[in-house]
């Protein structure tokens, strides 16, 4: 039986879930298959269908930001340019919402497509060809994700070791802040000092870390999640003592995290969750500050630990002791304002 809502008025701006149709992608995986493909086979067709069935689960969601992920590239496309496909067809979801048709609700009021910063200078077309794709693209995420234990990732990631790092990077990345736009940054926690090096180098560009740093207890990292806990402590209160970065609450249900490790879709009530969660999540509000930290679902793939009624939930346990205000901050305020999405919060006119 569905969780009974907790706190159902409070307003809330999701701002990271994804849209694909990753049937065909899926169906080329060999069994047994790794547990974050099973993760995603519980939602291999997630669109704007299956995105409002969630969000309008009982939850107070009026807006959400969508996260790139790979989805309807432009087939015909030069290489460089097919990840505008994604913000297109974005786009198109986005002004369904706008239309009026489902209330005041706004999907993918804010759009992070994808470009590859490693063209350098020669990244700047693609740029300006997803701004030209919709007036809410608002920034980027290049994810750097990537372990030495290969069994970590699976087969679908692993970004070059060091790219955060590498000088190819860094000329398409200045690129960010000369046209105004954010930067998602999906890394693993032991790549965390890689962030730290990127803001340092770059103190002007907006940042958000995403999913908490990634913890990890899967593969070589089974059983660690307690023994690795304060190096990530460590590397989370650098972080936070840059201005220009800002943390998701949220991505701890992924499979990588193994916060349940069963699953898919394990059913574990919210206060359990909450529980495992607690010391990730307190040490990131502690850190930052609710004015740079945003709860996150990172739907669908966070389906693997929890479904969109029963996270939200664990957040709003995670969250009791908050005052009114930093409430609304870690739900709507801080990604509305980081995003650029300050009008879609109500009261905002």
């Amino acid at each position: 039986m569905p969780e009974a809502i907790l706190d159902p008025d409070l307003p809330i701006i999701d701002p990271h879930h994804h849209l694909w149709d990753l049937r065909p992608l899926i169906a080329a995986f060999p069994e047994p298959r790794h547990p974050f493909i099973q993760a995603l086979e519980l939602n291999a067709y997630y669109t704007f269908d299956q995105l409002r069935t969630d969000t309008t689960s009982g939850h107070n969601i009026v807006g959400t930001v969508y996260m790139e992920c790979g989805a309807f590239y432009r087939a015909g496309a030069e290489p460089a340019f097919k990840s505008v496909g994604e913000v297109e067809f974005v786009n198109g979801v986005a002004a369904q919402g706008a239309s009026g048709l489902y209330g005041d609700y706004r999907p993918c009021a804010a759009i992070v497509g994808h470009a590859d910063l490693t063209l350098g200078d020669g990244v700047r077309p693609v740029l300006d060809a997803l701004g030209l794709a919709s007036e809410r693209f608002c920034g980027i995420r290049h994810q750097g994700a990537w372990d030495a234990d290969p069994e970590v990732l699976g087969p679908p990631f692993h970004a070059p070791a060091g790219l955060y790092g590498s000088d190819a990077f860094r000329a398409g990345f200045r690129h960010l802040g000369e046209l105004g736009l954010t930067f998602d940054a999906w890394v693993l926690e032991p790549q965390l000092q890689d962030v730290i090096d990127l803001a340092r180098a770059f103190p002007d560009q907006p940042i958000v870390l995403d999913h908490c740093g990634t913890p990890l207890g899967v593969a070589s990292y089974k059983g660690k999640l307690h023994d690795r806990f304060d190096g990530w402590r460590t590397a989370i209160r650098t972080l936070a003592e840059l201005p220009n970065v800002s943390v998701k609450l949220g991505g701890l249900a992924m499979a990588f995290c193994a916060m349940p490790e069963q699953g898919p879709a394990a059913g574990v009530p919210s206060e359990t969750l909450a529980g495992m969660w607690r010391p990730y999540i307190e040490t990131c509000i502690d850190a930052f500050g609710a004015d740079r930290a945003m709860f996150e679902s990172n739907f669908p793939v966070d389906r693997w630990g929890a479904d969109y009624r029963t996270l939200w939930n664990a957040f709003k346990r995670l969250s009791a002791g908050a005052s009114a205000a930093e409430k609304r901050a870690l739900f709507a305020g801080t990604a509305a304002r980081f995003y650029g999405i300050e009008d879609v919060l109500p009261g905002s006119a």
